[in-house]
Parts: C-alpha cells; structure tokens; sequence
C-alpha cells in the first residue's frame, strides 16, 4: 500500500481516506485479528461486517450515528420533515443551510470521512479477497457487497458534494475523487461523469456476483445492488434503466399492510423492506441513533422539545382514507382531539406539536434502539413509476401507481392525469411514502427544484429565516472540509 506523508498531511489523511489499520476499526476485537482479515473467506466476512456495522454506530458526536444521521440531515435541508422547536439545537444548524457549507463544520468531515471510510474497507476486501481460502461462491458474496458498498458510498459523495448530473450535458463539473485502492494519500476531485461511469461500473459488477441468498438484511444482495442501480439511473435521467432495476428490485417484497404500517417503522422482519440495519438490543447507542431524534417516544431532550413533524401542505395531500394518514398528528397540541396513541408513547412531559409523527417508533423511552430503514419495495415502485412517466409511458406508469395507492388507500380512484400532472400525483405519493427517510434534498437536487418552506409550519426561530433557495445556487454543494484541504495539496474546495 501507497504511503506518502508530509508532516502537514499525516494526520488529516488518517482522518479522511485512513490508513489500513484505521479502515477496519469496525471490526469487532473479539473477531479476528487484523493479520489475519484475508486469510480466509470466513474472516474477510468479519471485515465486511465491519462496514455493516459503520452505517449504525456513533461516529464523532451523538448526532453522527452512521448512516441515519446523514438521512437525517438530508431531510432537514427540505421542506418535508419539519423542526417544531430549537430542543438541544442537534440538526438546528443543518436545517438553517449553514452547517454543509461551512468547511469547519464538525458534521461535513463526518459525511465525508464516513464514506470514504466505507469505500476504504470495501478496497481492501476488493483487492484481497481472491486471494483468501474458501468456496469461490463466497469470495464472490464478498466482492460483490463490496463492490456495491464502493459504488454506493461514491454514489452518496457525489451527490452532495459535487453540482447536480445533469442528463443530456456533459457533466464535467468537479465531482469527488475516486477512490479504487487502499491508499493513505488524497487525490484530485474526477469529473461528475467520471464518477457517475465508476459507480455505474461497480454497480454492475456487484450485481454479476451477487445472488438473492443473504444472512441477514442489513447485508447487500443481488436486490439491494439492483434496487442501487434503480437509484443511480433515475438521478441520470435513464428512464428505462431506473424502471427497469426498480421492478427486479421489489420483485420478492411485499406491500406492508394496515397494521405494519403503525408498527413503528423500526423492524427489519418487515416484508416490504429490502435493506436496513438491524441493531440489537444490547448494541445500545442511546442519543447517538436514527430513532434519537426522529421517533415519537424516545425521552432525549431533542424529542421532547423537538418532535419532527410533517408539513402540513403535504400533509393536506394525504386522502382521508390513506391508511398513511394516521402515522402524523394534526391535531397533537389538542388534548381533546389528540390521536390517543401519542398519549400512550409519551411521557408528560414530551411537546405536543401539531402534526407531529408517529411513524419512526424507538424500542422505549428509555431505548433508542430500532432498526434503520435504507430500502423499500415501495421506493423501488415509485421510482419505476416515475422513470415510466418521465419516459413518456403514461398507461404503464399509471398502472404502477395505480396498483401502489390501492394498497395505500383502499378507496384510492384509479388516475386519470397524463404527462406532467402524472408525474406530479408520482413524486407527491414518493414525497408521503419515504417522508423522513433521507430522500428529500436528493430529489430536490435532482430535478433541480426550488427549497420552499412558505405557507407551512415551519417554525421562523427553527429556520432562522430560511424558507427559500432557489434552484442550482452554490449552496446546493456541500463544502469540502478543511482537514482534507489541508491534507491533500490536490483537492479543490467548491466555490462559496
């Protein structure tokens, strides 16, 4: 392995891309030396649980718990998920636009480490592996997952550090390094098209090596990989791709009914769930968790001060027979016409705020534990609904959408709206559907759509003023953080 150091850079590369020692600190202790990682392909197992386990643990601070701190994040930055009170101020600065684009910020060097950090542990398996003893069926599930993870970590960085793909353009606007070896130095940032072609590159390479068999959720299969690529193709505007992948995807997934709908969000057993992570109950985080700040019930300060609520706009959109309707509150400062089930969850002294959720459901007040949800069948239907309209297959898209709002609504009347009205009913049923889960700042960037919080509940002393930003300002970009100037003498930050 690579190893150039200056005095200057020494530490800060450790901090971003790190070396191969600090690339399997997830693995647990108790597991296998790290001498012995690729020896075997039981052992090269241990290390790419080390990368499950890095998208639930606590990373800097509390409000750095893995991958459900980021979906958080991503939420706050819209216009869905609402703060209803400045609590112990966690995500107060995210959701006024001021943490992503300030390079000291504690939570950008999270973000960025934190998957590099996860494309780091998936090259060391990638270059390795082959060389293990074991069946060759496992070599494969190994490679394949890693491949996946590289593909989505680069997918996730792009995303939120570079401008928006733009279809059709020829994307060569900074985009992020890419990274394809173990190596402890910087690089310079690729183009967004030539990130775009790697991750391509890998997805496609992971779904080759990947089979519908799994130990557990949490873990990548052939759907997951599929389900990624769905993802990817519908931000570059590859309709029939995104359609495509997004059905094999959900092929063996089920719609939850009524009743899994209230159950909290929070099980990975759920049939409609195709990736998430499965956090045991003696793997407690406490305040650094998913459901620490965004579950009805959990008694941290930012819950009780803060219970995330719902705009009520799109709120307002939700038919009164959507079995959807119930996961929120509008009547929650209400004590006579409060959903008597807040009551239950909640102590005394939790906030009542209207329109509060009660979707993300934590293990107990006094538990934050609750599994995190990465991918849905539902997702994957809305996505090759959207990819089918966007492509101009209005009867094709419809009847998707058609077949997902019945189940969501069981007097939901068949849609009769073509073109861009169909594709408006398709992203509100995406915006209800995935409400909370990570999703918003990505499709606002996406379709290279406007931040409006107006006219709805957000609260001005939360927001700080914040209701609008136009479409495709510089602060759509998320600001590279300085340890990563000052270590890498060939990084560019984006324009402030």
């Amino acid at each position: 392995m690579k190893k150039i150091w200056n005095k200057i850079a020494a530490l800060a590369l450790l901090l971003s891309f790190g070396c191969a020692e600090d690339y399997l600190d997830t693995v647990p202790t108790d597991a296998v030396s790290e001498s012995l990682v690729f020896t075997t392909t039981q052992n090269a197992m241990s290390a790419l649980n080390g990368i499950h386990r890095s998208l639930y643990i606590r990373w800097d601070s509390q409000g750095q718990p893995g991958e459900g701190g980021v979906m958080i994040m991503r939420e706050v930055l819209g216009e869905d998920v609402v703060m209803t009170g400045l609590a112990n101020n966690w995500f107060v600065s995210t959701t006024r636009w001021l943490t992503h684009r300030n390079e000291n910020a504690g939570d950008v060097r999270f973000v960025w480490r934190y998957y590099y950090r996860v494309i780091g542990n998936a090259n060391l398996l990638i270059a390795n592996i082959d060389n293990a003893e074991g069946p060759q069926a496992e070599k494969d599930e190994i490679k394949g997952q890693a491949l996946a993870y590289r593909a989505w970590a680069h997918f996730n960085l792009v995303q939120l550090f570079a401008e928006r793909y733009q279809a059709g353009g020829g994307n060569s606007q900074l985009g992020v390094p890419i990274v394809l070896e173990p190596i402890t130095e910087g690089g310079a940032r690729n183009t967004v098209e030539e990130v775009y072609a790697q991750v391509n590159a890998d997805i496609d390479a992971a779904i080759a090596l990947l089979e519908k068999s799994r130990n557990a959720k949490s873990h990548l299969n052939i759907d997951v990989a599929k389900g990624i690529k769905a993802r990817i193709a519908l931000t570059q505007g590859n309709w029939n791709v995104a359609a495509s992948f997004a059905k094999q995807a959900r092929e063996d997934y089920s719609l939850m009914d009524e009743v899994q709908m209230y159950e909290g969000f929070n099980n990975v057993d759920n049939p409609e769930w195709i990736w998430g992570s499965r956090q045991i109950d003696d793997q407690q985080t406490f305040f650094a968790s998913f459901f620490a700040y965004m579950s009805l019930n959990f008694s941290s300060t930012n819950i009780r001060g803060n219970p995330k609520a719902i705009n009520k706009l799109l709120y307002d959109k939700i038919t009164e027979t959507d079995i959807r309707k119930n996961l929120w509150d509008p009547n929650a400062s209400k004590p006579a016409l409060r959903d008597p089930f807040i009551d239950q969850l909640t102590l005394s002294n939790f906030a009542k705020r209207d329109y509060m959720n009660r979707k993300f459901i934590a293990q107990g007040n006094a538990s934050s534990v609750g599994d995190v949800p990465y991918m849905r069948a539902s997702e994957m239907i809305l996505i090759e609904a959207e990819a089918l309209a966007r492509a101009g297959n209005d009867a094709e898209a419809a009847a998707v959408l058609n077949a997902f709002a019945s189940q969501r609504d069981p007097e939901y009347t068949a849609t009769s709206n073509t073109g861009a009205a169909l594709i408006e009913e398709i992203m509100t049923q995406r915006r209800i559907e995935l409400w909370g889960e990570g999703f918003r700042f990505y499709d606002l960037k996406r379709l290279d759509l406007p931040l409006d919080r107006t006219g709805s509940n957000h609260v001005d002393q939360v927001v700080s003023g914040k209701f609008t930003e136009p479409a495709g300002t510089l602060n759509w970009q998320w600001q590279i953080p300085i340890d990563e100037l000052n270590a890498n003498d060939l990084m560019v930050q984006n324009p402030s």
